[in-house]
């Protein structure tokens, strides 16, 4: 069987990636910090008839990110997908007050964080001569808001980075691709789109069959 790892699984878009790859016959690792959450979300896995097991750690520690990467690749035979969404759109601000450290603490929780992340799984794939790695950041990473300066400047750095990944890999049956969205998921916020975490996990499935496309947004 094949395995996709979801490093900043929650209840929401990450189960529901969980759940659209398990609906394939895919095994399911799931990475983020808290111990307690990510044993129920393996529980109603399991429920629903998925392989699934936790692997706890931190995007902010690079050592225990791979360290689980690593185990949840001796667990499951090696990784397959990659998939790559914790949450944290950090504290507002308009770009010309920005404090430097917000900056700071957003890419080291977007851009490094993946950076690590993919580094711990890739060589395994290029050994192997396959593998699918998707990043997930907000819709400001291409269209910005200011008053997510931070934010929107360490995702647009994602951005970058996974397009140059793309292009690198192009040819050698590893994909890389970006996912911006441009939805509130699974909430209703007054003037703003918004979509189930269901009908979004949908696009990362056809991203990984597909393989098209550099980048494709989320947008209603």
């Amino acid at each position: 069987m094949s395995t996709i790892a979801i490093v900043g699984a929650g209840p929401g878009l990450g189960m529901a990636i969980a759940r659209e790859f398990g609906r394939h016959d895919f095994e399911v690792a799931l990475l983020s910090r808290n111990p307690v959450k990510l044993d129920g979300y393996v529980e109603a896995l399991k429920a629903d008839g998925i392989t699934a097991e936790a692997f706890p750690a931190d995007v902010l520690d690079h050592e225990s990110l791979r360290s689980a990467l690593r185990a949840a690749a001796g667990r499951f035979g090696g990784i397959d997908v990659l998939e790559y969404s914790p949450v944290d759109s950090g504290a507002p601000g308009a770009p010309s007050t920005l404090p430097i450290a917000d900056i700071e603490a957003q890419l080291r929780f977007q851009l490094l964080g993946a950076i690590a992340a993919t580094q711990a799984v890739l060589l395994a794939m290029q050994q192997r001569g396959s593998g699918t790695l998707l990043f997930t950041t907000g819709a400001g990473s291409v269209t910005p808001v200011p008053r997510f300066a931070a934010a929107n400047s360490a995702g647009a750095a994602l951005r970058n980075w996974v397009l140059n990944l793309h292009t690198e890999l192009d040819g050698t049956g590893l994909y890389a691709a970006h996912v911006p969205i441009a939805v509130a998921i699974d909430a209703v916020i007054p003037g703003h789109p918004t979509a189930s975490a269901e009908e979004i996990a949908g696009l990362y499935w056809r991203l990984h069959t597909d393989r098209d496309v550099a980048e494709r947004m989320f947008a209603v």
